[in-house]
This record gives C-alpha cells, sequence and structure tokens, in this order.
C-alpha cells in the first residue's frame, strides 16, 4: 500500500458530459491510498484515513489529478510543432507534414523520435494517448516498444494512404499493402500486455489518414478488416471536417471527390456517390474522430448513435485557421467530446494549455454560441472524456476506488508563476465559487515543470534515455 496526500481534483462517477459540475471532487487536504497491483483502494479527506492504511508509506505533492488522456496526437509529427507551411491544412500538409513523415522510413531516426515522443509524453503528464501513427512498420514498432518501457498507455495505428499528391509518394501503399500491414500490426501488438483489450495499456487502431488519402475500394477493405477485428477491441481513428476554406479547402474536396453528401458518410459505409452504402461502417465505441469543426447536424445526430466520440483540438484548430467547434451544440447533440493536443499542427504537449485554449475560443464564439466553460468541463474533456474515447472508462479517467492508479502529482514551486498565482491570486468568500477558481488557475497556469510525477497502474512512468 501507498498514500498520496495532497489537494485531490477529480470527476467522479460516469456523468453526462452536460453535468459534469455536479461530479466534481475537491479533497483540500486529501489521501489517495494504491495497492500493490496498481489500483486505487480508497479515495478520501486526510482526516479520514481508516486505521488499515496508517503505517502505509506517504508521499505528499501540493495537488493530485487523474493523468490526462490525448484523444489526438500525431507521432511523425513529433518535430513538426511551429512548422511555417504557408497555407491552411492541404498546403501545410504538402510543405511541412509529408516531407517530415518520410523520414521514419530510417530505423535509427525512428527509434530516436519514437524516444522524444514518450519523454514529451512524460513530461505533459499524458497518461494515455490516442496516437496516429507512422506508415512505416519500423517506426511503430519502435513506438510500441519504448511506450511500453515507459509504463504508458497507447492506441495507435499505422497512418494509411493510398492516393495522394506527390509531396506524400514515400508514404503512399497499395491498397492491398495497406490492409495487410494494417492486420499485421494487429497481430503483432494489440493487447500484447495482457492479451485482453480491457486491461491492455498498448492497444492498436485503423487509422486511415483522412477520406483524401484513401479511395472508396480502400474504404470498402477497410471496413472489412474492421468487421472483424472489432470484436477484439480494435479502434477506428481519423479525422473529420476539419478545414472548410470556401471552395477549395478539405471538406469540399471530400464532398467532390465521393460525392457524397456529408463527410462522415465515408467513415459509415456510405462512400459511394450519393452517399449510397457501398461498405461496412467505421463508426462506434472504439472510434474517435478528430476536429468535427463543421459538421452537419445530421453528423453529430449519427456520432452520438453509434458512440463515437471526437477529439476536440482548439490549439491546432487556431493554428491552420481551421474554426471553432461550436461547443455547447456539439454537447447537446450527445457527442463525446475529448481534448486533443494534435500535435504537430498544434504546438502545446500540455492536454491542460489545450483545455485553456478550448476556454478562450469558446468564450469568442459569436452570440448566444459563446459560453465561459465551467472548470469541471474543462477537467472532464481532459481526463475522463478521454477515457470515455477510448472506451477505457472502467480502467481510469478519474480516481474512483477500483480503478487502476493513473495519476499526477503537482508541485506549485517547480513553476513559479503558477505557485504566485494559486497562492497569492485573489479568491471569493463563497468556498465553493473559491474551489472553482483554484482548479481553474491550476489548469490553466499549469506548465510542465509543475509535475512533479506522472503514475499508471500505481508506477511512476519511466523515461527513455536520450
Amino acid at each position: 500500500m501507498h498514500v498520496y496526500r495532497a489537494h485531490i481534483f477529480h470527476i467522479a462517477g460516469s456523468p453526462a458530459q452536460d453535468q459534469v459540475d455536479r461530479a466534481l471532487v475537491s479533497h483540500p487536504d486529501g489521501a489517495l491510498v494504491v495497492d500493490g497491483d496498481g489500483r486505487i483502494v480508497h479515495l478520501g479527506p486526510w482526516a479520514d484515513l481508516p486505521d488499515a492504511f496508517a503505517d502505509a508509506p506517504v508521499t505528499r505533492a501540493d495537488y493530485l489529478l487523474p493523468g490526462f488522456v490525448d484523444s489526438h496526437l500525431h507521432y511523425p509529427q513529433s518535430y513538426a510543432t511551429a512548422a511555417h507551411g504557408g497555407g491552411q491544412l492541404l498546403e501545410w500538409l504538402d510543405h511541412c507534414i509529408f516531407p517530415t513523415e518520410s523520414q521514419f522510413a530510417d530505423p535509427e531516426f525512428a527509434d530516436r523520435a519514437a524516444r522524444y515522443f514518450t519523454r514529451r509524453r512524460i513530461a505533459a503528464g499524458t497518461t494515455a494517448a490516442m496516437v496516429f501513427g507512422s506508415a512505416f512498420p519500423v517506426a511503430q514498432d519502435a513506438l510500441y516498444r519504448w511506450t511500453d518501457a515507459a509504463g504508458l498507455r497507447i492506441v495507435s495505428g499505422r497512418g494509411i494512404q493510398t492516393v495522394g499528391p506527390a509531396a506524400a509518394s514515400s508514404l503512399i501503399t497499395s491498397e492491398e499493402d495497406a490492409i495487410r500491414l494494417t492486420a499485421e500490426e494487429i497481430d503483432r501488438w494489440h493487447a500484447i500486455d495482457t492479451g485482453d483489450p480491457r486491461t491492455a495499456r498498448i492497444q492498436v487502431g485503423v487509422v486511415p489518414r483522412f477520406s483524401l488519402s484513401v479511395t472508396p475500394r480502400t474504404l470498402a477493405a477497410l471496413g472489412e478488416l474492421y468487421d472483424h477485428a472489432r470484436g477484439d477491441g480494435v479502434y477506428f481513428h481519423s479525422h473529420l471536417n476539419e478545414n472548410n476554406r470556401k471552395g477549395d479547402g478539405e471538406i469540399a474536396a471530400v464532398l467532390g471527390s465521393y460525392g457524397v453528401e456529408a463527410y462522415l458518410d465515408t467513415y459509415d459505409g456510405r462512400f459511394l456517390p450519393g452517399s449510397k452504402t457501398g461498405g461496412h461502417t467505421l463508426l462506434g465505441r472504439r472510434s474517435t474522430l478528430a476536429h468535427a469543426v463543421h459538421c452537419q447536424p445530421r453528423e453529430l445526430d449519427r456520432m452520438a448513435e453509434t458512440g463515437t466520440s471526437i477529439a476536440h483540438c482548439p490549439t491546432s484548430q487556431l493554428f491552420l485557421g481551421s474554426g471553432t467547434m461550436p461547443w455547447r451544440a456539439t454537447v447537446a447533440a450527445g457527442v463525446n467530446i475529448a481534448l486533443g493536443t494534435d500535435i504537430g499542427a498544434g504546438d502545446e504537449w500540455l492536454i491542460s494549455r489545450v483545455a485553456g485554449d478550448a476556454y478562450k475560443v469558446h468564450i469568442s464564439e459569436e452570440g448566444d454560441a459563446g459560453t465561459a466553460l465551467h472548470p469541471a468541463e474543462l477537467l472532464f474533456a481532459a481526463t475522463l472524456a478521454g477515457a470515455r474515447a477510448l472506451d477505457m472508462e472502467h480502467a481510469f479517467g478519474n480516481l474512483d476506488v477500483g480503478k487502476d492508479a493513473d495519476f499526477l502529482l503537482i508541485e506549485t514551486s517547480r513553476w513559479e508563476p503558477l505557485e504566485g498565482m494559486l497562492s497569492m491570486g485573489i479568491r471569493a468568500d463563497d468556498e465553493e465559487q473559491a474551489t472553482l477558481e483554484e482548479l481553474f488557475t491550476l489548469l490553466v497556469g499549469m506548465r510542465q515543470p509543475a509535475i512533479a510525477g506522472v503514475y499508471v497502474q500505481g508506477r511512476r512512468a519511466v523515461t527513455p534515455e536520450l
């Protein structure tokens, strides 16, 4: 047994996204008890610590939070943050991303990048992540290997491309090879650590870059593959409705290329002209689509119906001028919304920084759509919503007794501005309001140096060497 004593925040239970404010738990002097199997056996005020744990060793910190869950980031774009592409999404891909990702064919480069990516995750407190993978198996093998050695959680899958511009030529395979390589990755790595997707830290997904990177024939074949693999807990991950530049942006290109009525139809088996059915759906509880900035109402309804989640990436959307996902309308539709850094269009590895950007963009939405997100909404989107998107809410995402002990220790003295804001900032006289203000400042004011410990299943994450 081990006891962690700190001010503890988390979102308890399994609330709906529009009710998370009622589920916020704060223990200003709290105790989290973790057993030898890495599970939470007690959570509550320090003063109420049961006698059975009185002799357990105690680690103290200023704050303790559930581990951050990043629902969308790109491993082969690890070195591409803050890359100037001279335009929005499609130009940026051609000028910056396709050339960057091509380097991952080299085993030495890929191994170095995998170690770097893993170190950046630990530094940012990202205990679990949905990772868009490299096109090259050697790079994916390095990613899984180092993630496992570090003790982190991951869902990844090779980036699938069967068509594309000349800049992406080294990333493109035949449709037959795309299916073969994806199936081989699933066989080699999915749930390799435990053999059970309900408990595994290492898991695999089917990951086409986006609809413009594949063809109807590819989507039909991926649907067949996924229909067989879905029962084994395999995931699906891609992009949706990210960039709507008038006339020649991503969305217009998808609709024009496929002749469909809605972008989502291409992932829902309805990728033939007129949105006619051509194969199996890729949507479901283990499916996450990044961005969803410009969705039609029926697309949101369909995602809610199938349990498909959205990876909301406001930092990236600002960088590429993609617009703002309408928060309230999306929540009202019943779609689960988790946060993603979208490294490398996003230039922040720290999910709490993305939460801060979410607050800023949504309070700035026009008219009645503008809303000041509740601090509990920010914490939920950074933790439990991500676990829900990964269909792993039963195992982590909050600090409920019985779950795996995935958490962060925060020491404010390691980042002086955060310590100053929390110790000297003005707080309301009302205790409940003061608690919300403290949580908001902690999330928005936090920077990576303040993260003093990163734990998955009760074990401290191991940082790979340089």
